[in-house]
């Protein structure tokens, strides 16, 4: 009989707590409605103060959008820019990694030198320094003549070779970080296996450290996107230029940046997006699910 009641008991309590379970759902999904509704009345303030502003500076939108195509012209520089910089920007980090964690004193030494010169150093100094200084070595008396076809670079080159460099260095930590984050023992397992030093870097640590090094790298490529506006000051035709150049000429110094702003903020908006999916794809399988007991 005690038997029985206890196991009435239980079952009572399985049904209350199935109940209040299911009546605090609702009430969850009421909160964050709410919530949703009232970031959603900030969005629209926000817009209608932006709006506001605008009617009351009277700026001229006719000019934004006659000048819009011509603007738009620079994006393709400006992201063929940010493509090789990071490319090669992933390339010297993960090589600035490996010789940082080199037990060699030859390569950790370079790769030492090479993070902190250039984390000491400003971008743009390191932009003037390729494009304007090193073409004055190829054309000194004693330097031979192959070094002109070196040094004398092309503009769009060169602000690939600055971010990729500037960037490395700064990615080098990330990708430092991420080999570091695999645990020794994997490392230990695979040379049981009788893998060599570079078969288990290359199956084993690389593959697991990406989905670390993922979401920092694509926060670096937002802000080499910003930082590419910099190869403006040095006469590229990317979107910067052009915004200030039009600008300038026409007497519309706003309008023109505020639309070059808005550019950037829809194609940082755009990557943003891309970069989540990426890191939603990489981390899958690895990201624990929730339990839900019924």
């Amino acid at each position: 009989m005690n038997v029985g009641a206890t196991h009435g008991e239980k079952e009572l309590g399985v049904q209350r707590a199935g109940r209040a379970q299911r009546g605090g759902a609702p009430d969850e999904r009421s909160e964050a409605m709410a919530f949703k509704r009232k970031l959603l009345l900030v969005y629209l303030g926000i817009a209608a103060l932006l709006a506001l502003l605008f009617v009351w500076f009277q700026f001229d939108t006719a000019f934004m959008l006659e000048w819009l195509p011509y603007l738009l012209k620079g994006v393709p520089l400006t992201l063929l820019i940010c493509f090789g910089g990071i490319a090669l920007a992933t390339i010297l980090a993960l090589l600035g990694a490996l010789g940082r964690l080199s037990s060699n004193a030859i390569p950790q030494g370079i790769a030492n030198f090479y993070v902190s010169f250039i984390r000491g150093t400003p971008l743009l100094v390191q932009l003037f320094f390729i494009f304007f200084a090193l073409p004055q070595l190829a054309f000194k008396p004693s330097s031979p003549a192959f070094l002109e076809s070196i040094f004398v670079l092309q503009l769009t080159v060169a602000a690939i070779l600055a971010l990729g460099i500037n960037y490395g260095a700064y990615m080098t930590e990330i990708f430092r970080a991420g080999i570091q984050s695999i645990g020794h023992g994997q490392l230990e397992a695979a040379h049981a296996l009788g893998m060599t030093a570079g078969q288990s870097l290359r199956r084993i640590i690389l593959p697991q450290a990406v989905r670390v090094v993922v979401p920092p790298t694509g926060n670096e490529f937002i802000a080499m996107l910003k930082d590419s506006s910099l190869v403006g000051v040095v006469g590229g035709q990317e979107l910067f230029f052009r915004a200030q150049t039009t600008g300038n000429a026409q007497a519309h110094t706003f309008e023109t940046f505020a639309v070059a702003a808005l550019i950037y903020w829809f194609l940082t908006s755009v990557f943003s997006f891309f970069q989540k999916r990426l890191e939603n794809k990489v981390a899958r399988g690895h990201v624990r699910e929730q339990l839900h007991v019924h």
